[in-house]
């Protein structure tokens, strides 16, 4: 059976109890073989202590094992108790000058990039806080847990190997032995018992048998118990492994869960405890399950001792760690243990054991030349494809070390000497005749001849594996480099060498890569195809690429240039072709096998491309007379000449050395500007004007798709600077003199047959046998030999002849019996063809280079003057290009001007003509806008009111949309069909001051009054686009049944879930799950005002009476249809004048429009509650007028943070957003049951009014949101208002509920701010307002019983009141304008000063708030005595409980530190909360409220909703409602979270210097807190838009549609 959790811990036996330290101590004094009594003592009691049973139990066995193994040797070390013994050393002991903090998991570490020795010397935060490094280049990484910060060891630094703290003090400059503070005695049993312990725990780490143990450690009885070990692969997932041992050793899912947890974390783990056959047959279970897509799980069956003593052997090494921080000494005399080299066979330190214990592949160098070999599939293709990886990850493995001994090798001039003739020696054994096929052939052109083997890269054998032949090419180019070549020429063995022979495997090698790129080797598949990318990718290239072409360079070199050239034509398989006069006229269309003159033509083109780089590519210290320095420019100008590169990219471009550094920030500046990031994307590097003449189109380290992006580049570059389109080959620096012969090759008459040959075909008018990238590198060939003459005349001294006379063969024609013209007449004769456009200006340059070097020839002087006239031809020449392109772009100019003036003319004429017409297209469009038309109001904008009796009358321009399904008209009117948005319904905390509040039981949770803590709110956003309702209902039940039909055949994830609502915009794709109805202004005959003058208007005392008779008439009549009478008429009622509560309504909406009132109203219930649709429950109305509030204050708290207007230009789609929520909440009551819509009316009014009705308890004013209180109230007062026909308006009713709440809202503030502290200095004398504020305060205090603190300073509460009820006021101001459609002063379009005064008028108060109190006093007062008399105030003001003050501060994301490494810091303290203090492998951040959580373990899985969960999730549903934003601390990255299902990864806010985010921590620049991108994510979560930008994110990446983010 499995090992389990439930099974009972057997009792500790007596007799281990019983077993003394001391007396086993002291009997090993007396030993006379220390050893074998030592290991007598383990071999009995480690059985009996460790792994006795299936479920061990940890506790014990450490006690046990502290007591009967470790005591002991204490005992032994201190000759006395180790507890005195161990206080003697400590007090003794000297603090180390080494740091030696050993780093825990996550912990940040430091290498200085300037000073560190290699990458693994490292500091901890502290020290390095403390060095010199902290203003160096520096990297920082995160530990895996276990190493040891290097701070004070002089070995890992260049310099500053300490720090402040670590400095070594003058006193201690003289470094005193630490043995001399021991003893003896104690030195000589310290040196035995480390000996002893040391040895043991080494002989047990590297012991493989698994059913018997070292000599001296067996049992005397061997008992029949085996453990079923499983070990850690870095291969298998924990899907895999959970899914394999509930099968193999019939375990539950919890439990498999908790042993794949532990060899993820330990390496290893027992899964079965029992006899042999017991525990082999769950090896064979688990070996079978897992061998079927992969390498099987390791896993072995272990003999119960065995692991026992491993264990215990693990346990011995922490112990000797332990004790050797006692003392220095202890600490000596166990180094020298461990590096003292044995007395047995191989006579290695135990050290060393540990160290070689794994290493097999010493011998693997020499056995690479000629691995992997291929062979050119003909008939069929490659049935397998074969291994290569191997190979590869070897050589990947080994490049920095084979840098690093040819540097070794450079740095003794004896040392290199003697490595190259061995090098040598071996490379010639390599070669140790022909191969298989190889027959010697004659190779004759143009008059030379050479003795060659016939071998065929298509038909033989190749591999692309020669680490010999690189070693020595690398070899060659030091002697050249430290100029050993030039010193010792008698000691080198020069005249040994075979230039063919050297050249040949190299060769095979690029006629592969050109082979492959022709397509030749399709049939081999791709791991060919893979072979030949990392051969040329930059993590391989070095050591393999770059080294054949060196190779390739030496050979040519040292051989006639002819005859090399004559190898390359016969190894790529073109000497034929070359060596026939009539190859080009051979083709026609008729007898031509395309896909052989293809592959031929593509081979010339590689040929040639090679002999560019062999003559070309100077920029290698030692071949060229360059630095490092000149090498690493030229790479990073190539790569800039592609694009602008952000600094990771240029560091992934270029090659790393074994510190892993390029060395490019050496050199970038004087190449490159770099450009700062904005808000999105990252800093980049734009390469400098002056360096774009360096650039080669054929710069060797290109990729054909990286040659074609630079050439359109550059191309584009020299059109925009008004430059030819002519990219000549750049000036190249001169060879060293042990490669000067190179240059030869651009002289040879092979090459000049070669580049005529070529030029034939192309002048020739049959034009199968060419291409124009043929053509191309043939012209860029010309310019380099051209060049090259030039410079060596410029370099050339006045009594010196120069050799080197390309011109001369250019100008000459071919020899009979072709008497082919010169190069230069066909170049002459190409220069106007129009088939060669593009390459006109490249062949100008040629002839022009030409006339230049052909007079620097004739003239005797090659004096500067030369130079200066060569330089005043081309500068006369360019001149004169300039001054025609100038010519011609003025003339175009002026024709531009002059269409457009004719243009102009006719539009004018056409309007003039057409002027009726035109005005009436004007009208049509100014009416078909989406958005209404600016409103006219018929006052000034100094006397715009938005509510009330004096509510501005504004004439409102009819509304026209256009769906964007069937792209139809429609005006917006209640009898038509609804338009509607699509929009997206979510629940909110984003407000919430109070994030551990939750609905403990949704379906009974009653919503009518939001808490002033804004706890959960449900939030309605839009992206702004309109449908027909028909048009969206059919296209929603569309996507239904695409969804059901997709889930059928292929059970994926999308991005939205049909199945609760979620659908994507068919026109943004934005994510949405219901949506709003457009509704016309709300003046309609519901909502008519019938007041013809002011005069009429009652006072808040006489509208309040009113309204409550009516609510008390009602209230009655409800009463009466629950008891189930049957007459419910309003006989023996006393009923107000004017009110008829038996009127029914009608309903002036139209089916449509009502049924898409009824669709959002259902979704807000649905997903603010979390429960099942029901369109009949009472809480529908209030869901809705809460959405309503809480999305106008989620607005203008985000206009407030932003410090935007608050009528300023709002988005559309948040503009739109607001009219359509607003006016829908506004009209929704007319879907709703009357009574239910009056009844909650009445309540919400009781909380301003309270009554005598005890069933129904009222929340007090401290315990209710008055902004949501308002809305409510307001949008739920028309249920009354349409059975009042006394003929006062509406907007009365609105005005006193307004005025109302208002009071109510400034005592709720007063009472609040008196246990606020009193921080502000008065500024100004008290005048009407801060009267008016301290009586009402004091008012206050004597109702509350004089428990508030008492104040004297009207000033200071008025200006509480001010700061204070500004939020509202600019929520109601935001509520009626969009409610009433009453446009805003200008001022408030704007900031500036006296937005509160403004405020007051639009929304028709007084600026003095006070005269609320004032003007009615009789009806306020009594109120106010009623608010502060309430059990919850009278609680509040004796301190018994708190209460939300105003404003509310606004909610933010959590500050985050500057540096990410203090985040590091922080997080690597944090342990798994359920895992008994391990460390969390993904410690994760909340950023809305700062908690740190276990993410992506099995560990923190909670249940949530009957479902397993990870701990981001589960704490998104208490602290976000769904949704929540973290910061993955390991990975820099941060985590969007909305839901079980859905999730994205978006770029953290930290960038390092040069703009770049850093996730996974895979470059370790140091990183800083970019504020403005924090900002931006905080945009995001305040404006509800994490949903949003999840969705867009899994469209995009359909790859995080498929991930478990539940499991995160």
């Amino acid at each position: 059976m499995a090992a389990t959790e439930t099974e009972e811990v057997p009792a500790i036996p007596k007799f281990l109890m019983e077993c003394s330290a001391k007396d086993v101590a002291l009997n090993w004094l007396q030993a006379t073989d220390l050893n074998r009594d030592v290991y007598q003592h383990l071999a009995y009691y480690v059985p009996k202590i460790y792994c006795r049973g299936s479920n061990p139990n940890p506790l014990n066995e450490e006690m046990l094992a502290q007591h009967i193994l470790l005591g002991p040797m204490e005992w032994y070390l201190c000759g006395e108790d180790p507890a005195v013994g161990i206080r003697k050393l400590e007090k003794a002991n000297k603090s180390s000058q080494l740091c030696g903090h050993v780093f825990k998991i996550g912990e940040p570490t430091y290498s200085c990039r300037d000073c560190a020795v290699d990458p693994t010397c490292v500091l901890c935060m502290e020290c390095f806080l403390a060095s010199v490094h902290r203003a160096h280049r520096y990297r920082m990484t995160t530990s895996g847990g276990g190493g040891f910060c290097d701070c004070g060891d002089t070995e890992a630094w260049k310099q500053g190997p300490s720090c402040l703290k670590h400095e070594p003090t003058v006193s201690g400059a003289m470094e005193e032995d630490p043995l001399a503070h021991l003893s003896e005695d104690m030195v000589g049993r310290a040196y035995e018992i480390f000996a002893i312990a040391f040895k043991y725990a080494v002989d047990m780490l590297t012991w493989v048998e698994e059913d018997r143990l070292p000599a001296g450690l067996e049992p005397l009885e061997k008992e029949d118990t085996y453990y079923c070990m499983l070990f850690n692969d870095e291969v298998h997932t924990y899907e895999q492994v959970i899914y394999t041992l509930q099968k193999a050793v019939n375990c539950t899912q919890k439990e498999a869960v908790s042993f794949a947890t532990t060899v993820d974390r330990d390496g290893r783990r027992s899964v079965r405890y029992g006899d042999f056959q017991f525990c082999e047959q769950a090896k064979t279970v688990i070996v079978r399950n897992t061998s079927r897509q992969t390498k099987p799980l390791k896993v072995q069956v272990m003999h119960s001792s065995v692991v026992a003593h491993q264990n215990f052997a693990i346990k011995v090494l922490i112990w000797l760690s332990q004790v050797i921080g006692y003392s220095g000494g202890l600490r000596r005399i166990l180094c020298e243990v461990g590096l003292q080299q044995r007395s047995d066979e191989d006579s290695s330190s135990l050290v060393d054991r540990l160290m070689l214990c794994d290493s097999k592949l010493w011998k693997a160098y020499g056995l690479l030349q000629g691995m992997d070999p291929v062979t050119r599939q003909v008939g069929q293709h490659i049935e397998m494809e074969p291994e290569w990886e191997a190979a590869f990850t070897l050589q990947i493995k080994l490049t920095h070390i084979i840098s690093m001994i040819q540097e070794w090798c450079a740095s003794d001039e004896r040392v290199l000497i003697e490595a190259y003739r061995k090098c040598l020696i071996v490379l010639l054994q390599c070669h140790n005749g022909p191969c298989d096929g190889e027959q010697p052939i004659t190779l004759s052109m143009c008059g030379h001849t050479l003795e060659s083997v016939q071998y065929r890269v298509s038909q033989h054998q190749v591999s692309i594996h020669l680490p010999v032949s690189r070693l020595f090419s690398g070899l060659h180019v030091l002697l050249s480099k430290t100029e050993v070549a030039y010193k010792f020429p008698e000691l080198l063995p020069l005249s040994e060498l075979s230039p063919p022979l050297l050249i040949e495997h190299p060769l095979h090698c690029m006629v592969l890569c050109a082979q492959v790129h022709a397509g030749m080797w399709r049939r081999n598949g791709f791991s060919l195809v893979n072979q030949i990318y990392y051969y040329h990718n930059v993590k391989c290239r070095v050591e393999m690429y770059d080294k054949d072409l060196i190779m390739l360079q030496a050979g040519a070199s040292m051989m006639d240039p002819n005859h090399f050239l004559m190898i390359m034509l016969c190894r790529f398989e073109l000497y034929h072709i070359f060596n026939s006069p009539d190859y080009g006229k051979r083709f026609n269309s008729e007898h031509t096998n395309k896909d052989v003159l293809q592959q031929n033509n593509t081979l010339i083109e590689e040929m040639l491309h090679l002999i560019m780089m062999v003559v070309g590519e100077r920029y290698t210290a030692g071949v060229g007379q360059v630095s490092a320095e000149d090498e690493l420019k030229r790479e990073i100008v190539h790569q800039l000449c592609i694009k602008p590169m952000a600094h990771s990219e240029l560091v992934k471009a270029l090659p790393e050395d074994e510190n892993k550094e390029t060395g490019m920030e050496k050199v970038i500046e004087s190449v490159a500007s770099f450009k700062k990031p904005g808000l999105t994307g990252r800093g980049l590097y734009e390469l400098k004007p002056e360096c774009a003449k360096e650039f080669n189109v054929f710069f060797y380290h290109y990729s054909r798709a990286d040659q074609s992006k630079a050439e359109e580049a550059q191309r584009k570059l020299r059109k925009q600077n008004g430059e030819d389109m002519a990219l000549p080959p750049p000036v190249l620096p001169h060879f060293c003199p042990l490669f000067a012969s190179l240059v030869n090759v651009l002289q040879s008459d092979v090459f000049v047959y070669i580049l005529r040959t070529v030029l034939q075909w192309v002048v020739e008018p049959n034009g199968h046998a060419w291409t124009e990238s043929m053509l191309q590198r043939v012209l860029h060939l010309i310019g380099m030999a051209l060049n090259e003459e030039k410079q060596q005349m410029e370099s050339a001294s006045a009594d010196s002849d120069v050799t080197f006379n390309f011109t001369s063969k250019f100008s000459c024609p071919g020899e009979a019996p072709e008497n082919t013209p010169s190069i230069l007449a066909m170049l002459e004769s190409l220069q106007n063809s129009p088939h060669l456009e593009v390459y006109k200006d490249m062949i100008k340059w040629i002839l022009k280079l030409f006339g230049i070097v052909k007079k620097m020839r004739e003239r005797s002087n090659l004096a500067p003057i030369v130079e200066t006239e060569g330089h005043g031809i081309e500068e006369c020449s360019r001149d004169k290009d300039k001054a025609d392109r100038k010519r011609k772009a003025e003339i175009a100019r002026l024709r531009r001007e002059k269409i457009l003036a004719q243009m102009s003319e006719m539009q004018r004429h056409f309007i003039d003509e057409n002027r009726e017409l035109f005005q009436q297209t004007l009208e049509e469009l100014e009416a078909s806008s989406s958005t209404v038309t600016d409103n006219s109001p018929i006052v000034p904008d100094a006397a715009l009111i938005a509510l009330g009796p004096r509510q501005t009358r504004v004439f409102e321009e009819k509304q026209v949309v256009t769906c964007i399904l069937c792209q139809e008209e429609q005006e917006i009117r209640m009898n038509n069909k609804a338009m509607v948005l699509a929009s997206f319904v979510q629940r909110s905390t984003v407000l919430s001051k109070n994030r551990t509040r939750t609905f403990q039981d949704p379906e009974n949770h009653d919503p009518l009054f939001m808490p002033p803590d804004l706890a959960c709110g449900t939030h309605i956003g839009s992206c702004g686009h309109i449908m027909h309702a028909h048009c969206w209902q059919s296209y929603f039940d569309a996507v239904q049944a695409k969804e059901q039909r997709r889930q059928q055949r292929l059970r994926v994830h999308t991005s939205y879930d049909v199945e609760n609502g979620e659908f994507l915009c068919p026109l943004c794709e934005c994510l949405s799950n219901t949506v709003i109805p457009l509704l016309p202004s709300p003046r309609n005959p519901l909502n008519s005002d019938s007041s013809k003058n002011n005069a009429s208007v009652p006072v808040l005392s006489s509208w309040l009476k009113r309204t409550l008779q009516q609510l008390k008439v009602l209230k009655k009549i409800q009463e009466k249809q629950t008891d189930n009478l049957s007459n419910t008429h309003l006989e023996g009622m006393e009923v107000p004048e004017g009110f008829q509560p038996d009127v029914k309504p009608k309903n002036p909406f139209s089916e449509s429009i009502k049924g898409m009132l009824t669709t959002l109203a259902t979704a807000t219930y649905k997903v603010g509650l979390k429960v099942h649709p029901n369109e009949q429950d009472p809480r529908v109305p209030m869901m809705c007028r809460g959405s309503c509030a809480y999305t106008v204050q989620a607005i203008e708290r985000f206009l407030a943070d932003e410090e935007k207007p608050l009528f300023g230009p709002l988005p559309c789609r948040q503009d739109d957003c607001l009219k359509a929520l607003t006016r829908f909440a506004a009209s929704q009551w007319t879907v709703s049951s009357l009574s239910v819509v009056q009844k909650q009316y009445a309540r919400l009014l009781s909380v301003l009014i309270p009554d005598d009705d005890k069933t129904q308890i009222s929340p007090s004013i401290l315990d209710v949101d008055m902004f949501h209180l308002l809305v409510s109230l307001v949008l739920s007062y028309p249920a009354l208002h349409c059975q009042d026909f006394t003929g006062v308006s509406l907007a009365v009713g609105h005005l006193h509920l307004f005025h109302l709440v208002t009071t109510a809202h400034i005592v709720q503030i007063l009472l609040t701010s008196s246990t606020e502290e009193n921080t502000m200095d008065q500024e100004s004398a008290d005048g009407d307002e801060e009267a008016a504020a301290l009586t009402l305060y004091d008012k206050l205090r004597q109702y509350s019983g004089s428990a508030l603190n008492s104040m004297t300073s009207g000033w200071h509460l008025w200006q509480y009141i001010k700061t204070g009820i500004i939020p509202y006021l600019r929520c109601s101001a935001l509520f009626f304008h969009y409610l009433n459609n009453v446009p805003a002063p200008v001022e408030l379009q704007e900031n500036g000063p006296h937005h509160f005064e403004l405020l007051c008028r639009y929304l028709s108060l007084p600026t003095n708030l006070m005269s609320l109190f004032k003007t009615e006093n009789d009806t306020i007062d009594p109120l106010i005595q009623r608010w502060c008399g309430v059990a919850e105030v009278q609680s509040f003001v004796k301190g018994e409980r708190t209460a939300i003050s105003y404003p509310r501060e606004p909610n933010k994301l959590i500050e985050l530190p500057d540096d990410y490494s203090c985040l590091i810091n922080r997080t690597s303290c944090f342990t798994c909360p359920k895992s008994g203090g391990d460390k969390s492998r993904a410690p994760t951040l909340c950023l809305v409220c700062g908690g740190m959580l276990c993410s992506q373990s099995y560990c923190c899985q909670t249940e949530l909703e009957g479902e397993d969960v990870g701990a981001c999730t589960a704490h998104t549903y208490t602290c976000g409602c769904g949704v929540g934003i973290f910061l993955r601390v390991r990975e820099s990255q941060i985590l969007f979270l909305a839901g079980k299902t859905k999730g994205c990864f978006y770029p953290p806010p930290y960038l390092d210097d040069y703009g770049e985010t850093d996730q996974g921590l895979r470059r370790g620049n140091p990183l800083h807190l970019c504020k403005e991108r924090y900002r931006k994510l905080q945009k995001l979560w305040q404006q509800h838009s994490i949903t949003e930008e999840i969705g867009h994110a899994q469209e995009a990446n359909q790859t995080l549609v498929g991930i478990d983010w539940q499991h995160l």
